[in-house]
């Protein structure tokens, strides 16, 4: 079946997400080369749950241009302080969704994604809660919010690995460094096979621990895999070790 034209697929635009395009799109033209592996991947309609690694304060804005590029327009969890003011009503307007990290509300945000999600619309979601704290760049231990928005949707749950956005900002330094067309890229993995895992959920097996910390590694462990071919080079066999604690100028795309 041919692809619908992107414009039909991304369905009405409300202000907001009006008013992102409009600012995202020329800044990231700017700002990133951006190059799309497996492009094809990413399914024209439905929900669908982008999974990325966290290598950059950056990554929501080439990570939005990279969605939008490919036919779907982005909802992006991100931390509540960033939804003040106007900026926050344009925020809600285009979709994205606040998380209160480290809170007993935290699970709301969860609850709004799955509802966006089943909604038929396209999440994305940056489980390690914060830039990776990895020196190499590879992803650190992710929270389990990914795996319980995984099991307990229909949504076709898409790794991506992403390489490039921190030679502009680099968090380990705190240096910006304002670079034209710096190489940004994105690879789409296959689609996440997780039907056995929600049979059994919606059979009534419970979403324990073990459960939630196991679909989260074999999500990450994806996304780890296709860093790795993106970078031409062995991955680790471990993730990197969370922080303790939240560090100032960190920026979430996570829910719990």
């Amino acid at each position: 079946m041919a692809r619908q034209a992107r414009w039909r697929t991304r369905g009405r635009l409300s202000y907001g997400m009006v008013a992102a395009i409009v600012v995202i799109y020329p800044v990231a033209s700017v700002m990133f080369r951006l190059r799309y592996r497996h492009g094809e991947r990413m399914p024209a309609t439905g929900p669908v749950l982008v999974v990325a690694n966290h290598i950059s304060v950056l990554d929501p804005l080439a990570c939005a241009r990279m969605v939008f590029d490919l036919g779907r327009l982005p909802h992006f969890l991100a931390k509540q302080s960033v939804f003040k003011g106007f900026a926050g009503t344009l925020l809600r307007s285009a979709g994205q969704i606040p998380v209160a990290r480290f809170s007993a509300d935290a699970h709301e945000a969860l609850a709004a994604a799955k509802a966006d999600l089943d909604a038929g619309n396209v999440v994305v979601i940056y489980p390690e809660g914060s830039v990776t704290r990895d020196p190499q760049w590879w992803p650190m231990q992710a929270r389990t919010g990914v795996a319980r928005l995984a099991l307990t949707t229909d949504a076709v749950v898409l790794p991506v690995a992403q390489w490039g956005p921190h030679t502009v900002h680099d968090y380990h330094r705190k240096k910006l460094t304002l670079r034209f067309r710096a190489p940004a890229d994105y690879l789409l993995g296959e689609p996440v096979d997780l039907s056995a895992q929600r049979a059994a959920v919606r059979a009534g097996a419970p979403l324990s621990a073990e459960l939630l910390r196991e679909t989260t590694d074999l999500i990450m462990g994806r996304v780890r895999d296709g860093l790795a071919e993106l970078r031409g080079e062995p991955a680790p066999l471990t993730f990197h070790p969370r922080p303790r604690r939240e560090l100032p100028g960190d920026l979430s795309g996570s829910a719990a």
